[in-house]
């Protein structure tokens, strides 16, 4: 199987100077999988951008954790595709369930989002998920569904995109998926993808688990046939990350 391991790490709204200056020295000692294994992405808050860019190991990549709909210009606060273009930064995470949640962003926006950033070279890491709520009430793939079919509606080439899975009710509440549930919605949403888009694409695209992933619990999770990585919450700013990403030797074991 082709898909290499990707493991991203979203420090979210973290973070002071001399915190993320620790965080780089512990990443650029970590001992981890060669770049062959394992592709990993971490995704400081924009302030931090340049320093971490510059600082961080190369063989480890940025990721931005947002940026606009379209264009830059009159749209205080935002940050462009272009701007992280310019910046040299290669990924953004877009569709991140807190943005959803807690700014109203809509499927469609959030494919919007997806359309613009690859238009402008961007990879991205494109999130989706359920809530507690609708996981109760059986509509985990309805959901899940959805959110896809707004991207793959409005994009044709998915080689820079990696889906990252991340159940809502698992994110920062210790609760995780069990390795079973993960896979379970990571096999529907493949087949979801061969039966909407194609073989091709349901083969290649990389699909992250995301939702209280820490050292403890990556092996296990790693192990299933269709978890192809992690996107990783508090856990990338702990030492315990490069445990995470040594995960990936489960697969090419």
């Amino acid at each position: 199987m082709g898909r290499k391991f990707c493991v991203g790490g979203n420090w979210k709204c973290n973070g002071t100077l001399e915190e993320v200056k620790k965080i780089i020295s512990i990443l650029n000692s970590g001992d981890v999988p060669s770049s062959d294994v394992v592709e990993v992405v971490v995704s400081p808050p924009f302030v931090f951008l340049p320093l971490v860019k510059s600082e961080l190991r190369p063989d480890f990549h940025v990721a931005a954790q947002n940026c606009w709909v379209k264009k830059g210009g009159a749209f205080t606060g935002e940050i462009s595709a272009e701007m992280l273009v310019n910046l040299g930064i290669p990924w953004v995470i877009i569709g991140h369930s807190e943005r959803r949640a807690l700014l109203g962003e809509t499927n469609e926006f959030v494919a919007d989002k997806v359309v613009y950033a690859l238009s402008k070279g961007l990879k991205v890491i494109a999130c989706v998920g359920e809530t507690l709520e609708q996981r109760e009430a059986g509509s985990t793939m309805d959901v899940v569904a959805a959110q896809t079919k707004a991207i793959a509606d409005k994009i044709s080439d998915w080689s820079n995109v990696v889906i990252a899975y991340e159940p809502v009710w698992a994110i920062g509440t210790g609760k995780v998926a069990t390795p079973a549930q993960a896979q379970e919605v990571h096999a529907a949403l493949r087949s979801w993808l061969s039966t909407n888009i194609s073989a091709e694409v349901a083969e290649s695209t990389r699909i992250q688990y995301g939702g209280s992933v820490s050292g403890a619990n990556c092996k296990e999770l790693a192990a299933q046939p269709d978890v192809d990585g992690f996107l990783v919450g508090g856990a990338s700013l702990k030492p315990e990350f490069i445990d995470i990403i040594k995960a990936a030797t489960v697969k090419s074991a």
